[in-house]
């Protein structure tokens, strides 16, 4: 009897691996709370957090059509992200698109998971991401382009450049299978939609006056509020990129709580230095550059890459506002690509070498060393560029072809507000 028992031990022990990996997935309530309240922050950023942070960044003459561009176009990116867009981003396929499977959200049961939490929350989740990248975009066109031109343009690029730039980074497609790292999009948000604003900007021209009058934000209180908003939404963005409540998602968050105050003082100090005076916009856009180039990296990296990350974003945003703008020659109202082009690329370079276990990081995959998963991270920021860049310029030219990108100048003198949506912000 104690052979057979012996016998029947070693058996079951032989067989337990087999019937651990074949237990079904269940759901966990902890995990499906975090994500459903992480889902609801990154919406949050958009409207109202973006929408405030450019409206009050441009004149009050425009400051509708601003609001009303981030508001439709969030709801048109919600539309065919459903109907499509979800399933091209995370179906399983080729190198740049995933497959037609999950259009209008068909074959998903309701019961069907993705790691431990449902996968309608992944849906949404996901989708807040394609949402605010969008409208990220719109900032760099501001004051001057026609609203059919964005809505044209908006279906061309989230179809051809978000969508497969998405999968080839998060949804197992070409980008996945070479390494690259990426947490919470320093690729597929940030550099996507800051290299499309900059051709936007280029093709649109510049605003009538502009270099000759003085375009100066027309409310900062409204400036901090949106910060504020998308400072407090970003904890969803960054640590809902876990895909779960656990030590990844705590790690997200305090990295992201560190880089952004390392940020803000980064670039008030360097403000001070160069200008002689720190300024509420200095710090605003300091914590915008902070949580841009944290984002790639904060699941990756310690707290103390976080800080380094932080303090250089700071710095690199505000030289990014200042000399490189100018260098580039373009007028972008809400300095879409000082910020979010230029902290996205440092953060990506960065999460390469920070990852690094000798410098806090969680380490790399097996066999991969810093200087391997550096220049991984280069081809992405490469690939995004020139792939963002191509498609932007594509749907710019479809929507100049189409209605025209531009307003004509008397509307542009008079405000997009009164002409273009036949409303005003302050009617005294």
């Amino acid at each position: 009897m104690k052979k057979l028992a012996s016998i029947l031990g070693v058996v079951a022990l032989a067989l337990a691996p087999s019937i651990a990996l074949a237990a079904p997935a269940v759901a966990d309530k902890a995990d499906n709370a975090f994500m459903m309240i992480s889902t609801a922050l990154v919406l949050f950023m958009t409207i109202p957090g973006l929408a405030l942070f450019y409206g009050g960044l441009i004149r009050s003459k425009n400051v509708l059509s601003m609001l009303t561009q981030i508001t439709v176009t969030f709801a048109l990116v919600c539309v065919l992200w459903v109907v499509y867009g979800y399933s091209l981003t995370f179906g399983t396929g080729g190198s740049f698109f995933g497959n037609f499977d999950w259009v209008m959200l068909k074959n998903i049961q309701l019961t069907a998971l993705t790691g431990s939490f449902y996968q309608y929350i992944h849906v949404a989740f996901q989708g807040s991401f394609a949402c605010i990248t969008v409208g990220l975009i719109v900032g760099a066109l501001a004051e001057r382009i026609r609203f059919s031109a964005v809505l044209i343009f908006v279906v061309i690029w989230l179809t051809l450049s978000y969508l497969p730039i998405a999968h080839m980074v998060w949804g197992g497609g070409l980008l996945a299978t070479h390494g690259a790292m990426d947490f919470a999009g320093g690729t597929v948000v940030h550099i996507n939609a800051a290299v499309a604003g900059l051709v936007g900007a280029y093709l649109i021209g510049k605003r009538v006056g502009y270099g000759k009058e003085a375009f100066k934000p027309h409310n900062l209180p409204m400036v901090f509020t949106g910060t504020a908003i998308l400072y407090f939404g970003w904890f969803g963005f960054n640590a809902g990129s876990a895909s779960a409540a656990n030590e990844i998602a705590a790690l997200a968050f305090v990295n992201t709580v560190v880089a952004t105050a390392a940020a803000v003082l980064g670039w008030v100090f360097g403000e001070w230095a160069l200008r002689g005076k720190p300024s509420l916009l200095g710090a605003c856009s300091g914590a915008i550059a902070g949580l841009v180039g944290i984002t790639p990296a904060c699941g990756y990296v310690g707290v103390g890459g976080a800080l380094i990350i932080g303090i250089v974003a700071g710095l690199a945003g505000l030289w990014g506002v200042t000399l490189l703008k100018k260098w580039l020659r373009v007028d972008d109202p809400c300095d879409v690509f000082g910020v979010h082009g230029v902290c996205g690329i440092v953060g990506c370079i960065m999460t390469g070498i920070f990852a690094s276990p000798s410098l806090g990081g969680v380490g790399y995959a097996e066999g991969v060393t810093m200087g391997h998963q550096v220049l991984v991270q280069l081809e992405s920021i490469g690939v995004t560029i020139l792939w963002s860049a191509v498609v932007a310029f594509i749907g710019f030219k479809v929507a100049d072809l189409t209605v025209g990108l531009r307003v004509p100048e008397e509307h542009e003198r008079e405000g997009l507000d009164v002409n273009s949506h036949g409303e005003n912000a302050y009617n005294a």
